[in-house]
């Protein structure tokens, strides 16, 4: 006789730290979770960004074993709203859910966190296609509704050689050239090892400032809470194999760290910081971190290599394909209303940001005029500040990801869908992987 499932809701970080190894365990019999739902990274996060009495994981046990996870933080204002632990530095939310019992589990977890919820709308953002939150949302009982986030773009998981096999002629000639004047410069790739992860990675952040110095720059990557949270959850990713850092190196003297986070279904490009002599010198940066990612997925490992969130113009050079990410959002009855509000804010910010793109000042070249598209950029990017996004009044037409303006977002009962067409959102120019 199978053992009952029971629930359980961890409010205290001291908790929330004692299920690493638990945690850790659904994570690798969860196929679909990404390195930003691992234990290192969710806990770290939490440390760096969490506010006292917010934490709101919700856990489900069959017997002693852990069958499934929300990691969740209550937002109170302006609406009540549990969102995912890892804000805004993490580029895919999701539970976890143990695959070999997945519809118990789900089922579960979904009427647990109907019962979590009370007053409080849920809203689960960057939702990669396939991930396990959206079993949930399939099984949930009361309103829903589903809105297209972020774009993402992403390449198969394959050597170098196959990746310019898909590039017309010309292109893979120029890369391969790009290729040879790396090797000319005695560019050497170094591995990270885990006890040298910590000074890689104070490197990398040193180089990332380096690299933008006197340029529009994300705050966050500035300051010490994100430095103290890479440094606290990537250490641990790498001993477990959910990480890899490595150094660029040019006659013993490092000039880039690349941080490349790992899972089952992909490897994710996350950030880098590379020296600007070596754009001085002539060498291509996102070819140089593109052949080391290649050069470094096994066989058995990642099918997929996401460019992550984003859809700026070099990242279709290699022929991604483009992957939405969505918004879920998951009410009772009673708290349907709050759903609307969501909804229309998203549209009222969708269409202001069309209005400001109409209006905006064009250059010679009849594009956007330079200033107007750092504005954009700046607009585009994610609130590192909170760490978390803020839903404003519809007159706040700053947007990121709505629902395209043909729309009329409905919050009705349970199956009620509405899938909007969102603009592209991207990284803030500093963090896109690219040598401009």
């Amino acid at each position: 006789m199978r053992p009952a499932f029971s629930t359980e809701l961890v409010t205290e970080a001291s908790a929330f730290a004692e299920l690493a190894a638990d945690w850790e365990r659904l994570y690798a019999r969860c196929g679909t979770a990404t390195p930003f739902q691992s234990h290192a990274w969710l806990h770290s996060w939490w440390l760096s960004y969490g506010r006292r009495g917010r934490l709101r994981v919700f856990l489900v046990r069959e017997g002693g074993d852990l069958v499934a996870a929300a990691p969740l933080m209550l937002r109170r204002r302006p609406l009540p709203v549990l969102v995912p632990l890892g804000g805004d530095i993490s580029d895919h939310a999701d539970v976890l859910v143990d695959d070999e019992r997945a519809d118990r589990a789900t089922a579960a977890l979904a009427d647990g966190l109907a019962a979590a919820a009370r007053t409080a709308l849920i809203d689960f953002r960057e939702v990669r296609p396939g991930s396990a939150v959206e079993r949930v949302y399939d099984r949930w009982g009361g309103p829903r509704l589903r809105i297209q986030d972020s774009l993402c773009l992403e390449l198969p998981a394959v050597p170098m050689d196959e990746l310019l096999s898909r590039l017309p002629s010309g292109k893979a000639q120029r890369v391969r050239a790009k290729l040879r004047r790396l090797q000319t410069l005695g560019v050497q790739r170094h591995v990270v090892r885990p006890d040298e992860v910590d000074a890689a990675l104070r490197r990398l952040l040193e180089l990332h400032r380096l690299q933008w110095q006197g340029r529009k720059v994300t705050p966050e990557h500035l300051r010490s809470r994100f430095c103290e949270h890479l440094v606290r959850s990537v250490g641990p990713m790498v001993r477990s194999g959910n990480a890899m850092v490595t150094e660029f190196r040019i006659d013993d003297d490092v000039v880039a760290v690349d941080l490349t986070l790992l899972s089952r279904p992909l490897a994710g490009a996350y950030l880098y910081g590379a020296h600007p002599r070596l754009r001085e010198r002539k060498a291509d940066v996102a070819v140089m971190l593109l052949d080391a990612c290649t050069r470094h997925m096994a066989a058995d490992g990642p099918a997929t290599l996401s460019l992550l969130r984003g859809d700026e113009p070099y990242k279709h050079h290699w022929r991604p394909r483009a992957v939405p990410n969505h918004r879920l959002l998951l009410a009772r009855r009673p708290t349907a209303p709050l759903m609307s509000a969501v909804a229309w804010d998203v549209v009222a910010r969708r269409r202001g940001k069309e209005v400001l793109r109409r209006l905006a000042p064009r250059g010679d070249g009849g594009g956007p005029a330079p200033e107007a598209a750092v504005g954009q950029d700046r607009h585009r990017a994610r609130n590192h500040d909170s760490g978390r996004r803020h839903i404003s009044t519809p007159g706040q037409c700053w947007s990121q990801s709505p629902v395209s303006s043909g729309e009329q977002p409905v919050a009705g009962g349970r199956g009620t869908d509405v899938v909007g067409v969102a603009g592209p959102v991207g990284r803030p120019a500093e963090e896109k992987r690219a040598d401009r």
